[in-house]
């Protein structure tokens, strides 16, 4: 296949092929959260489910890893720019236990990823994200609005509160437990308060 001319890669994407990549993403990114590491995701049944032809999925993410780089990079975008959302909403404390939990679904999503970003990051063929450091800046941006509130604590470290949240998440891989996994982040959230 020859690489597109310069024309051809200035020219903006239509609004359906746009729509179709999106719910290709869509359906792939609840597809690989409900199967865990070691499930196979058919990339037909995407395709069927988002309503498209495999050629369609084929065309926007001509490989495997390819589709779940798409994934992951939306997924973190998603779970990375949700704090700031969250405390416009929310008071700091609220905001940081509803941002736990979408980093939570976000860990649920990758699960069923796993063995393909292994090997794509591996490999070189999928770029390294950065994601810990995404994350525990999200982490700081709700830390420090919760400081400055009096919720949290303030020599609380973003590093060290993601790396509890990573401790949770990894302490629960024998399958998704919802209410432990909701108790642990309580846990977390206690620990962050202020001692009164």
């Amino acid at each position: 296949m020859t690489p597109p001319d310069s024309a051809d890669a200035a020219r903006p994407v239509r609004s359906d092929a746009r729509r179709n990549r999106e719910k290709l993403v869509t359906v792939a990114r609840a597809t690989f959260a409900a199967t865990d590491a070691d499930g196979t995701v058919s990339l037909e049944a995407i395709a069927r489910e988002a309503g498209v032809g495999i050629g369609t999925l084929y065309r926007h993410f001509p490989t495997r890893e390819a589709l779940v780089e798409a994934v992951y990079a939306a997924e973190l975008d998603d779970v990375a720019t949700s704090a700031a959302t969250l405390l416009k909403e929310l008071p700091p404390e609220a905001a940081l236990r509803a941002w736990m939990d979408r980093y939570a679904a976000f860990v649920e999503t990758k699960r069923g990823m796993a063995d393909v970003l292994r090997a794509g990051w591996a490999s070189g063929r999928i770029a390294t994200p950065m994601t810990r450091q995404r994350i525990t800046a999200a982490v700081g941006s709700l830390l420090t609005a919760g400081a400055e509130a009096g919720a949290f604590r303030a020599d609380a470290d973003p590093d060290d509160v993601t790396t509890l949240l990573l401790g949770i998440f990894l302490a629960t891989t024998t399958g998704p437990d919802p209410a432990r996994i909701g108790r642990l982040l309580d846990l977390v959230v206690d620990a962050l308060r202020p001692n009164r």
